[in-house]
């Protein structure tokens, strides 16, 4: 994981291969340090030679400070390698989201996928730009001051290596036990995320039901859970430092004691001593060092399993039988089509459909609510794959369409409507980037837009604000229908999105989508019967199945269903 991880460095891996050398380097003159001190201290002191006092002097400071600027590059080199990676696998993840289908979306969940993206991979970036200098530096202390206190006095450092197995042991009971609390606690972080943007999405709702009590309570909850989590991790952790002062204070205490003994007896001299403590000092740091670091390895690998399963998933909507071609008149049939979100689920969302709808043709969708309407346009420009049968349009099957052209040839204007921060005119854009003024104004004529953006205090130019807050839901609604109307579609899906604006504007817009777009194919998914009574053909889907097919007249005559949608709306329409 951590191989994988860490080829998304990209153009960055210079950069650690630059702070690796500045560490390496740094290490090893910081090294040369109490080898100088020794020596100033066995020679030059004992001589009373201050010449060569000052001269191992010079040579210290010399050390100090190639060892400062190298400890300032690897700092510098670390940072920038850190937070490449870090802008690396956003962007890697962000790009992964943008193939997700819908299914995919659902299989995290929005809050799962937001903290993966932030809290998951600021973990890795800071466990590189904070950890690459302990990484480095740890093995290189370590191995270099063991091998100089050796060289020094072989008998002395023996007592290391009784202290290195009784700090091992430790370590590996901590990383153990702590390594489960950390995953625990990025998943008390997406829980919290999914309560905050709950709310923060349906401020309106809590506040118009005056929830706020309710949700500070639901939140309080989720966020008490995530610090209990929290501590068990820290708390578990934090018995590392406390495990390695016990080692490090006990090897100095049994170093001084032996030490000690040995300049008594004269097989040890004072500077020797003096230069062996500094580099057992040395040798404990770096195994406090390496400590710190699997810990820490240890949360980022906890983050990186996270990030992986996301770019790992499975895209289930696949191109693999795409040709080059493209829907050039809109023509669509479905023949026998089965459907179900889950392949393990028991029963179909839709069955047994079979519908033909000729090019340029209105057709209406009607239904009672959870009759499936939206599920069966969203299969169109394959938001979701049918189960099974068969999706034709133009006469291919829809999945030899490369997406990108069929979503092009699909214009869907959802139940729920979406505009972007930004001006008005940079969100109609969203049809087509490369749109006239005079495309512009044609498509909100059609839409009705353009009643209402004269009146608006900058036209085009009016910021909207997140998700489109400083215009009504039909202004909205006919905003969103402009947009669509904008990209030139062959098929117009508009899922029940003139349900906010009243009939006489409504009847304008169908008015004007029929005389100015006549050999478009469209598609009306709507709860009113008077929004599809002059459709070409009329859809009754009831708990997924077609249960009839026909004009206004020939459905009212003959199919009950429809005829008791009619009669609930008319005896509606009387009260």
């Amino acid at each position: 994981m951590i191989r994988r991880i860490f080829s998304y460095s990209g153009q960055y891996k210079k950069y650690l291969v630059f702070a690796a050398l500045c560490i390496t380097g740094e290490s090893l003159f910081e090294l040369l340090i109490p080898l100088i001190m020794a020596n100033i201290v066995d020679i030059g002191v004992v001589s009373g030679d201050r010449g060569y006092i000052f001269e191992q002097g010079g040579w210290m400071l010399i050390c100090a400070f190639i060892a400062l600027l190298l400890g300032i590059g690897s700092a510098k080199f670390s940072a920038v390698a850190g937070q490449g990676l870090g802008a690396n696998l956003r962007e890697a993840e962000y790009g992964k989201f943008q193939q997700f289908s819908f299914a995919n979306v659902d299989h995290f969940q929005v809050s799962s996928l937001v903290t993966r993206m932030t809290s998951d991979v600021t973990n890795i970036q800071n466990s590189i730009s904070g950890g690459l200098r302990p990484a480095c530096r740890g093995p290189v202390m370590l191995v270099a001051a063991t091998a100089v206190a050796f060289s020094i006095n072989a008998h002395l450092a023996i007592v290391f290596l009784v202290a290195l197995p009784t700090l091992g042991i430790c370590l590996y009971l901590i990383i153990k036990n702590v390594r489960p609390l950390y995953g625990k606690m990025q998943g008390a972080i997406d829980l919290v995320n999914r309560i905050i943007q709950e709310n923060l999405t349906a401020v309106r709702v809590v506040k118009a039901y005056v929830r706020g009590e309710y949700e500070c309570g639901k939140f309080e909850e989720a966020n008490t859970n995530l610090q209990t989590q929290s501590e068990k991790a820290f708390k578990l952790a934090t018995t590392n430092m406390a495990a390695m002062q016990f080692v490090m204070y006990g090897t100095i205490l049994s170093i001084l004691w032996f030490g000690g003994g040995m300049i008594r007896v004269g097989t040890m001299q004072v500077g020797e001593l003096t230069g062996f403590l500094s580099y057992i000092l040395q040798i404990l740091n770096s195994l406090m060092m390496i400590s710190n670091i699997f810990l820490m390895l240890t949360r980022s690998l906890a983050s990186g399993r996270r990030i992986i399963e996301v770019l790992d998933e499975e895209i289930d909507i696949r191109e693999d039988h795409a040709e080059d071609i493209e829907v050039s008149a809109g023509e669509i049939e479905f023949k026998h089509v089965y459907f179900k979100y889950k392949k393990e689920a028991a029963e179909y969302v839709l069955s047994d459909i079979n519908l033909h709808i000729r090019s340029g043709q209105t057709v209406g969708i009607v239904g009672q609510t959870g009759s499936a309407k939206t599920t069966l346009v969203q299969l169109i420009p394959r938001l979701y794959d049918i189960t099974s049968g068969e999706l034709l349009i133009d006469g291919h099957p829809v999945n030899q369409f490369p997406l990108k052209h069929l979503r092009d040839a699909v214009a869907v204007v959802l139940q729920k409507n979406t505009l972007f921060s930004g001006t008005l005119r940079e969100n109609l854009l969203w049809g087509n980037e490369h749109a006239s003024q005079e495309e512009i104004e044609e498509a909100c004529r059609i839409a009705g837009a353009d009643e209402f953006i004269g009146r608006l205090e900058n036209g085009y130019d009016t910021e909207m604000g997140q998700g489109g807050v400083n215009v009504s839901g039909g202004q909205k609604q006919r905003l969103c229908i402009a947009r669509a109307i904008l990209k030139k579609p062959k098929v117009m899906i508009l899922d029940d999105s003139t349900s906010a604006v009243d009939t006489a504007t409504e009847a304008r817009i169908r008015k004007m989508l029929s005389e100015k777009l006549p050999d478009m194919t469209k598609i009306i998914i709507a709860q009113r019967i008077s929004s599809v009574r002059h459709a070409d053909q009329i859809v009754v889907l009831d708990d997924g199945k077609v249960k009839g097919v026909g004009t206004h007249e020939e459905l009212l005559a003959g199919n009950q269903i429809y005829q008791e949608i009619y009669d609930s709306q008319k005896e509606g329409a009387d009260l």
